[in-house]
Order: C-alpha cells, then structure tokens, then sequence
C-alpha cells in the first residue's frame, strides 16, 4: 500500500496548561489526571516574540538575541558553540556505535536531545526511540547493546519511550489524543509485562497527560442527574494537550471581548463608519508607533475602531453577492465566525476583507499557500464595495495597483514576513482576519494564530468541509463546526462546470458520471499500478498537451502516496526520465527539475533547481531564491508527481489523478474530493482501484481522528 504523506508539523509554540477532571483512578487507568491550565504564559510567550518580530531594523529593546543585539550576544564566540557541538556529536556517535546504531544518527540525536546527548542516551537507551525512523526492536537492540543483560522489557524507561513513541505515531495520523486502551493494547503488543502499571508511572513523568472526557453518542439522550455519564480516558502529549486548551481558551476568548459598533445620531447609513466607541488604555496607540499599512500613501486606522450597524448594513447591501451578504452581515457581531463553501465561494471571505477595509477596519485573508493569497488578494480587488471610496475613483488594474495588498500567507503572517506587523504588545495589527483553507489548521498553528489576535479581534475560519483535514494532528475546523460553539455561515454559491459537478456529488457520498463535452473530466482505466502510472506519464506528456493545449509544465500528476508501483518515487522518476533527463548529479537533481521545498512537514512549496554547490541546492521558489543546505536536502522531493495531502491549497490547469491497486485502502471520501477539486481546466483519471473508488466515496467519509477540542469546548461556551 502507498504510504500516505501525513506528517505533523512541529516547532510552534508550545501553549500552556493541561486540563482535567479530577482523578482518574479506574483499575488500569493512569494514576492522575492533569489539572486545568494558566494559559497566560503562553499569551505571553507567544506576544513576546511578536514584540521581537515587528521590531524595525532588529532593534526590540536590548533583546540579547536580536539582530544587532547587545554586547554580550557580541562577545559569544561563533567558534566556540562550533566546536561544543562538534565535541556533542562526537561523543554521541560513539555511543551510539557502542550500542550498535548507525553512527549518522548522532545529528539527529544532538538536535532532538541537547548537546547532552550521549549523556542522555548512556542514562536511558530507549530515548533513541525519538529520532526519525527508529523502531521498537532497533531501540531494544540499542539498549542492548550498552545494558547488557539489564536490558529487560520491563524497564521503566523502555515503557516511557514505548508510550511516546505511539503518542508521536499517532500524532501523525492527525489524533491529539489517544485511549487508554488504545496505549495499553500498544504496549502489550510491544512486551511490556504490567502496561496498567506502565501507564501510571508514564503520566507522573509529565510528557504525558491524562484526561477523562465524558462520552456523547450523537442523537443520545441526556443522563438522568443522578445518573453518571459515560466517560472516556484519553492520554495525549503535553505539546498537543496545551495546544487545545490554548485554542479553546483563545477562540472563547475572541468572542466574549468583541465590542460591536453603534451608530452616531449623525449617521444616516451611507457616511463613513463610526468610531464612537470609547477606546481603552490598551487600543490607544501612539500615531508614532502605529503599525503602517502594506503600501504607500495609505494613513493607518487607529486601533479600537468600530463602525455601527449603519456601516455594516450598507457594506453588506454593497456586497457582491447573497450568500457574501449574508457573510458580512454575520460577521458584524461575531468575534469568531465559521464559513463554509467550495472553491466558487472563496470570493465570499474576500468580499468581507474588501468590505471591512471600505469601512475602516484593518482587515486581511490569509491562505495556506502564496497561490490561494494572490487569488484571494485578485477578489479582494474584484469585491470591493460599488460605494466604497478606492472603487468610485479607480478601477481595474490601476485600482489594484495603488490599494495595499488584503492577503498573505498563514505562515508569512504569523512569522511577520508578510502583512500587518504586530502591535506594542506583540499582538497582530489588525481588527478583521480571514482565514481560508481553514481546514489545513493543525491544532499547533492554530493555538499560535489564536493567541496572535488581540482582544476584540474577529476571526473568520473560511474552507470547504469535504476537503482533506490538516497534515498536523488535529482536526480544528471540523471540531468548531460539529460544537457549534459560534455561528457559522454556509455558502450558496455552487462550484460549476463539469469537474465542479463531479466533486460536488463526490461531497455527499455520490460518484456520478458528468457531461463533459469540452473533455474537462476523462476515465482512464488501468488493470494494476504499474499500467497506471504508464497511462499517467504518457497523459502528461503528449495526450493532455495535444489534446487540450494545455502544457506539460502546467499539469500535475497526484496520487495517495510516496511508495508503491504508482507512488510519487516511481512517477517522479518515470517523468525526470522524458522531462528532464540527467544524471542526477546534485544528490539526485539536475538544473531544471521542478522540485517541492518542505521546510517542515505540512509545507509544500512548488520550484525548480537551478544549480548546486559547496553550501547546497539552490532552487528558485516562484521567483524567490533558496539554497537548501545539504545536511537538509531531504526536505526537497521532485514536484512532477505530488501526494494529494502535498497539493492541498493549490490548483493547476490539468490533473492527472492516479488510483492505483496498492493504494485501494488508503482511499476515503475526503482525498478523492480534494485531488479531483485540485483541477481547473481538466481532470484525468486513471483508474485501478476497482470498486475501491466507488466504496470509499459512498462509505468511508475520512480516516477517524481522537481529538479533545470539540469537548473542550462544549464545557467553556454554551451552545447556542
């Protein structure tokens, strides 16, 4: 079977706080249950580094780790840290060949565990059970080799790793969280003799953290009051627990702070928004400080602004659409704010941001990849209100040109590459947000955008439902719409044509033949994997181009995964072959192969290498140049074939969507929506899953996820 492409992004910040509900003292349970959190100093820590971010010219306040920082950061010799690290991965290699591992993993070691790495290891051998690609009876193996006959599988070390270790696998797959039986069944399939016993001294360790969730079957009725519900024991990683406690606590937050606007007696409903609202201490911001706009010639609006009902009634009467009116209107009292639609209905969030800007508010989209933040930035443009100020004076192109730019990428917005800035406090300078492809948000990108927005900030969480969920653990957006928790607004605005007809039924569970008289939608049938992945290269290569004109280098081939006979490796090569025929001499690129950068797992950016030397690959990023030092080139794939998770948030002019024999397991709902919605013009598909296909769209809507938000959540706000 294909190995789908499923890693979870890591190194955000990491909030604070477990949460619990008393003992969790049940035979064969952990033995406590984590108390309710403080999530202040995650605020806290993430505004910080905002303050630092949104310093100009590196200067944040004597911060001794800012560019052009204080004298002690200058009187740290670069040589010296060189050589302590050197001296670390020495030493850590020769503990890891005395126990029998493989020598290269020492980098791996030394970053995952400190400059005390062999220190660490030598203490407790199963901790290489951590790094990348180790499994249990390597780590077994390891343990060993340097404990001799002390080695046993009850070791209270080896059950702590062993727990991790299917804590971070499951993570993975998208849980936040596990059962306890879920544990418990790992542990005894890997030998440990009491994993009841395990389970209550891996809690106390404090990486891990347990929880009982009371259960709720839907359509259920409630308990009589004397009747205890059901509960759940769940255990999670503490970086993933603090991160839903944060998200939750952040999103109650955003909508109990939010001030609504009211109207002046002055205002007749098509003046300019109101701003008579008392400011705080904390919205007042000095004019000197105040962060700028994205463009030229533009005043900033002051923090604390807020137009009345007025001002949002005749943005939304303004507004492109219904079902964009119906958005603008639900967003004029709601401090979070779900949407929902297909790709058609994206121009509805950019309708907004173009109407909170007419009425003064500092308002942005964000989209998950630089493609979806210049489509959104082009129906900002294209939506702005008919009596809005910049849309009576100028049009078209010259319009565009001279307005700021609405929307940014998620990941250039909260590392402050892109967008508004932050404010003194570190908080992002702005009053509306939009978020699209919200279902892309990992509970830890989430947590960190929440905790980003000040009090009184709206956010918006726009996606299309059907689509794939978050390669991180999570499932954010789809937990905030089963809670129902905030209003939530879904779009009428059907996606058309063809290719829009066909993944509109594949949404419900219905596989449908379409009309497609242009030839937008073709089935190509393959008898196993290997034909399958000959059809796909020979459609990409000469059908496609002659056929429908469109170019080879305007058409992606996808597919479930990396491995098998028509994996992303087998394509990938087959099509370097015939495209770019080479050597392979840069660590298997040569000059012209297009590429896909992921600089952490869940990021995919499309380019193409344009040489190679000494300090790495050098690759051109849709006109931004990158070199990729080789000690990382494994974060760089050939980008002809993709995974369907590494297209998410784009979209190309012809696709070839294969289904290979290998991959019929891995097939749901969710991927066959999201690879046929990533085609624009035209869509081939070569078929040899056999009734897989039809199985999976009809009875397998996506793979479960155990994730604690929606319960989170239904205990801080009422439904309602």
């Amino acid at each position: 079977m294909s190995d789908e492409d499923t890693s979870a992004p890591q190194g955000h910040p990491g909030p604070t706080g477990p949460r619990g509900d008393g003992p969790a003292d049940t035979a064969g349970a952990p033995a406590a249950v984590a108390e309710r959190p403080d999530t202040a100093r995650l605020a806290e820590a993430i505004r910080a580094m905002g303050r630092g971010a949104a310093a100009p010219g590196g200067d944040s306040g004597g911060d001794s780790g800012t560019a052009g920082g204080s004298a002690a950061a200058a009187d740290d010799p670069a040589p010296q840290g060189d050589a302590q690290r050197a001296d670390a991965l020495r030493a850590t290699a020769e503990v890891l060949s005395e126990g029998g591992a493989p020598a290269e993993l020492a980098t791996a070691a030394v970053a995952s565990l400190g400059d005390g790495a062999a220190a660490a290891l030598r203490e407790d051998p199963w901790a290489v059970l951590a790094l990348p690609s180790v499994r249990p009876e390597q780590a077994d193996g390891f343990a060993r080799g340097l404990l001799g006959q002390a080695a046993g599988p009850g070791d209270s070390r080896r059950a702590q790793a062993l727990a991790l270790w299917l804590l971070e696998r499951a993570a993975l797959q998208g849980h936040t969280a596990l059962e306890v039986s879920e544990v418990r069944a790992g542990l005894e399939q890997h030998g440990v003799p009491d994993p009841a016993e395990a389970l209550g001294g891996i809690v106390t360790d404090g990486r891990v953290m347990a929880f009982q969730e009371e259960v709720t079957a839907p359509g259920a009725a409630a308990a009589d009051e004397d009747e205890e519900p059901p509960v759940r024991l769940l255990l999670a990683l503490d970086r993933l627990a603090l991160a839903e406690e944060s998200l939750a606590d952040g999103l109650v937050r955003l909508m109990s702070t939010l001030e609504p606007g009211e109207d002046t007696p002055e205002a007749d409903g098509a003046d300019a928004p109101q701003t008579d609202a008392p400011q705080t201490d904390a919205q007042r911001t000095d004019d000197a400080d105040a962060p700028q706009p994205d463009g030229e010639g533009d005043e900033p609006t002051p923090a604390g602004h807020h137009p009345g009902p007025a001002a949002w009634e005749a943005a939304a009467t303004a507004a492109p659409s219904p079902s964009a009116t119906a958005l603008v209107r639900a967003a004029r009292d709601a401090g979070l704010l779900l949407h929902t639609g297909g790709e058609a209905a994206r121009a509805e969030p950019a309708a907004l941001v173009a109407a909170a800007r007419s009425m003064g508010l500092r308002a942005w989209a964000a989209a998950w990849t630089a493609e979806g933040a210049r489509a959104l930035d082009t129906l900002a443009a294209a939506g702005q209100p008919t009596d809005a100020p910049a849309a009576a004076e100028e049009s078209g192109e010259s319009a565009r040109a001279s307005r700021p730019g609405a929307a940014v990428t998620l990941a250039g917005l909260l590392s402050g590459a892109e967008g508004p800035g932050r404010e003194g406090d570190g908080s992002l300078a702005l009053d509306l947000l939009v978020v699209c492809d919200a279902p892309l948000l990992d509970v830890e990108t989430a947590a960190t955008l929440v905790e980003s927005l000040a009090d009184g900030t709206r956010l918006v969480l726009s996606g299309d439902p059907a689509q794939l969920w978050s390669a991180g653990p999570g499932r954010v957006f789809a937990d905030l719409l089963a809670a129902r928790a905030c209003p939530a607004v879904a779009s009428r605005t059907p996606d058309f044509g063809p290719i829009g007809e066909l993944v509109s039924g594949i949404s419900v569970g219905e596989l449908q033949q379409v009309e497609a008289p242009e030839r937008e939608v073709v089935i190509v049938p393959a008898k196993d994997g290997g034909e399958a992945a000959h059809r796909a290269v020979q459609l990409m290569l000469d059908s496609i181009p002659r056929a429908l004109g469109i170019p080879a280098d305007q058409v992606v081939v996808l597919t479930p995964g990396h491995g098998g006979s028509a994996g992303t490796r087998a394509l990938n090569a087959a099509l370097k072959a015939q495209l770019n025929p080479g050597p392979g001499r840069f660590g298997g690129f040569d000059p012209g192969d297009r590429v896909v950068h992921s600089p952490t797992p869940g990021s995919c950016l499309p380019g193409t290498v344009v040489s190679a030397d000494a300090s790495g690959l050098r690759l051109d990023l849709d006109g931004q140049p990158l070199t990729v030092p080789r000690e990382q080139a494994q974060q760089v794939r050939h980008g002809w074939a993709l995974t369907v998770h590494q297209a998410v948030g784009r979209h190309w002019p012809g696709v070839v969507a294969v289904l290979p024999d290998d991959a019929a397991g891995a097939l749901t709902r969710q991927l066959v929506y999201t690879a046929f919605g990533r085609a624009e013009r035209h869509l081939s598909v070569v078929h040899a899953a056999g009734q897989a296909l039809a199985q999976s769209v009809a009875a397998v809507p996506a793979r479960p996820r155990t994730t604690r938000l929606r319960g989170i959540l239904a205990e801080q706000s009422p439904q309602p």
